[in-house]
């Protein structure tokens, strides 16, 4: 198998595993809390995403692995707590498939 088809896989189980904690019992379960609370939710992957650029930045590839699937970790639980389904952030990149960074960037008036 991939490092594709791998990253794959373990993205379709964590995700699934954060469905599960949809209305579990939020002291027994702390990504039950951070789907009870997408404001925390949007926090700690806010953290998560600064914890990965120092990681990154530090030239340290261990830590940018481990800091990359807390971050991921935590994207999966905002969307979760927002609403959002993998298959809408799939068709925003499915769109982008074939257009330059620079010109998508444009197209957002970014």
């Amino acid at each position: 198998m991939n490092a594709t088809d791998r990253f794959a896989e373990v993205l379709a189980r964590l995700a699934a595993t954060i469905e599960t904690r949809k209305g579990a019992d939020a002291s027994a379960s702390y990504t039950a809390q951070l789907l009870a609370d997408p404001t925390r939710a949007a926090k700690k992957f806010g953290e998560e995403a600064v914890e990965t650029v120092i990681a990154a930045v530090g030239q340290d590839a261990d830590g940018l692995a481990a800091e990359s699937a807390d971050l991921i970790y935590h994207w999966l639980v905002l969307l979760a707590a927002r609403g959002v389904p993998l298959d809408a952030v799939a068709d925003k990149l499915a769109a982008r498939e074939g257009m330059s960074g620079l010109a998508e960037k444009a197209s957002r008036g970014g």
